[in-house]
């Protein structure tokens, strides 16, 4: 997919990997809405401030009508409890498949028709190495992780017919505000991984794997 002039829908745009990749897709030639909860807290000139709850469907629903010329959708938004599935509480397992699974499909359930009513374009799943490597710590973070690879892998069969490439980006720590208890462990920029990852929707890649633990705990799969 070429940025230069695309639309570019990002979720969780006002922090983190999500402002970097509006702020990367700015520099490409790509027109932003830079969407988060709370819209004022976007602070990356250029862009086009967007209200978009992952949880809320009626918020939703109007940023698809809002960014109605949208070519490419980025579901960025997310978080971790760090919440294990036995010992951790209901409520916060819950929170994150919500946030982290049924968010990004009912985003791209919204935007889907939008993309392929503007010509087709992409969608990107921020996701992780957690997909695939299960620790107890952080339990429902896995278990949502790898719901929305799944997402991604059905959603990517099922678009291609409206012209729209479906790819998942893969990454370990970053040196983000949602990782800033864990220590002792090697960080990847942001900045690196938006740049791979807008380098990824370019060449239409099914996976992007930002990072060499990524890289590795992949090679184990495939080789199971």
């Amino acid at each position: 997919m070429e940025l230069k002039d695309a639309v570019a829908v990002v979720t969780g745009a006002n922090r983190g990997l999500g402002r970097h990749l509006a702020a990367q897709l700015l520099e490409r030639g790509a027109k932003v809405y830079a969407a988060a909860r709370r819209p004022e807290t976007v602070d990356l000139a250029g862009v086009t401030p967007l209200r978009l709850d992952v949880t809320d469907e009626e918020s939703i629903r109007a940023a698809a009508r809002t960014a109605s010329d949208a070519t490419l959708l980025v579901n960025n938004a997310g978080i971790s409890t760090g919440t294990p599935l036995i010992a951790g509480g209901p409520d916060a397992v819950r929170l994150e498949m919500e946030t982290n699974f049924f968010g990004p499909l009912a985003v791209t359930r919204a935007f889907a028709p939008v993309i392929g009513d503007n010509g087709g374009g992409a969608i990107l799943n921020v996701l992780s190495v957690l997909s695939w490597l299960h620790v107890a710590d952080h339990g429902s973070y896995s278990a949502a992780k790898s719901a929305a690879w799944a997402l991604t892998n059905a959603t990517r069969e099922e678009l291609a017919p409206r012209g729209i490439t479906v790819s998942a980006l893969h990454v370990g720590y970053m040196d983000t505000d949602m990782a800033a208890v864990i220590t002792g462990e090697q960080k990847a920029d942001p900045a690196d991984v938006a740049a791979q990852a807008l380098a990824g929707i370019e060449k239409g890649l099914p996976e992007i794997l930002a990072d060499e633990i990524t890289q590795h705990v992949k090679q184990g799969l495939a080789a199971a």
